[in-house]
């Protein structure tokens, strides 16, 4: 048991006191203070005005690749495959050896048709020579006419002979050089068809294998009756001359950005396809590093028009809704506006707007989650710049 002293105790109740009077303050104090609301300020956004540069119409369209050059390559003559001298996929060359079919038969023939041939022209030489010695005999009354008519006739059956003996020459060589299955073209070489050992061309031209030429390589693809009409009423000079004009075209692969291939209008129909309205069109490409295969779908995109100058805006400030396309513009007193707008042509990561915008705008580049149309924002003022290639300057990455 603790016991206090009346001096403790004097000094406890002072303390207690102490402590309950500043307790009565505080509160008291606190109870005077009123809370009130203080909303947060304006979310902050950056506005650009849009920027004037070239932008080219054009058309956007699908299409496939194709070979400019497809071969099957045959047995022309009858014979055993012996040799297969190139490798399946490869690219080879013109005139690159790549089957050899049995020879020595075909030399054998060509040996013989040789031969004849000399036959004949011993005997050709043979008539002349009887032919003219009748001749001066009958001058001199020493032979009868029936000798030097007769002696013409051998004359001219022995040139006759030499002539078909010439030509079966010619065919014997020709049949020899079949047993070479050279490559018609450069190109890619698909897999053989026929091993070495088999019988091939025995009643039948048997195919060995397939070529492709795919540099250049082809691009087809259509058109609609809407654009086509389009593209002849501004190119009406084009339209009427007799060769297909030089229009440049553009190809671009699944897995590429962009259209980094350039090539050349090539090809039109000369009539539309009644069951879908569209006109089969074809362009080439070079294709040096064989990059681009046969059979590949393409994105394809054709100017239709000169570079004309046009209002250009990042892509990334345009929004898409049930209504079009929008951009959300902050007026003069910092609140936000949704105004529709026309989309024209891309050019680069620059879109042009032919509708709905003016020089003078200032359009949300970015923070526009944080904008919303009727609500005030805090604009922060940035000049954008197209550059040559129509990328976006200025205006920091979303």
């Amino acid at each position: 048991m603790i016991r206090t002293t009346p001096h403790r105790r004097g000094n406890l109740r002072r303390t207690l006191a102490g402590t309950l009077t500043y307790l009565l303050f505080v509160v008291g104090s606190g109870c005077d203070r009123s809370n009130t609301y203080a909303p947060p300020p304006p979310p902050q956004v950056i506005v650009s005005q849009p920027v004037e540069g070239p932008v080219t119409p054009y058309l956007e369209l699908t299409g496939n690749t194709q070979a400019s050059k497809t071969a099957e390559l045959r047995a022309r003559v009858e014979g055993y495959l012996e040799k297969i001298l190139f490798r399946e996929g490869e690219i080879v060359k013109e005139g690159q050896l790549l089957f050899l079919i049995q020879q020595n038969t075909y030399e054998a023939k060509l040996k013989e048709a040789k031969a004849q041939l000399l036959a004949d022209k011993a005997r050709l030489k043979h008539a002349e020579t009887e032919y003219i010695r009748f001749s001066g005999l009958l001058k001199q009354n020493a032979a009868a006419q029936t000798d030097v008519d007769r002696w013409r006739y051998e004359r001219d059956a022995a040139q006759a002979a030499v002539m078909a003996s010439e030509a079966n020459v010619d065919l014997a060589q020709l049949n020899l050089s079949y047993t070479e299955v050279r490559a018609p073209f450069t190109g890619r070489a698909g897999r053989r068809l026929k091993d070495p050992g088999n019988l091939v061309g025995a009643g039948e031209k048997t195919v060995l294998a397939e070529i492709n030429q795919i540099d250049p390589i082809y691009a087809y693809f259509t058109i609609s009756e809407q654009d086509l009409l389009r593209v002849r009423g501004q190119h009406q000079d084009e339209a009427t001359s007799p060769r297909v004009p030089d229009v440049p075209v553009f190809l671009g692969l699944v897995n590429e950005d962009g259209y980094p291939h350039q090539g050349k209008l090539d090809f039109a129909g000369i009539r539309l396809d009644p069951t879908t309205g569209t006109l089969l069109l074809r362009a080439i490409f070079p294709n040096p590093d064989y990059s681009i295969l046969p059979g590949l779908f393409a994105r394809l995109k054709a100017p239709v028009d000169v570079a004309q100058s046009a209002l250009l805006i990042p892509v990334e400030a345009i929004g898409y809704d049930q209504l079009g396309p929008y951009v959300l513009v902050v007026n003069d007193k910092n609140l936000v506006e949704r105004r529709s707008i026309a989309a024209g042509p891309p050019s680069g990561r620059m879109l042009s707007v032919s509708d709905g915008l003016k020089s003078t705008d200032w359009i949300v580049v970015d923070g526009l989650l944080r904008a919303i149309p009727g609500k005030e924002v805090a604009p922060v003022r940035q000049p954008l710049a197209a550059d040559s290639t129509g990328n976006s300057a200025g205006a920091p990455a979303r």
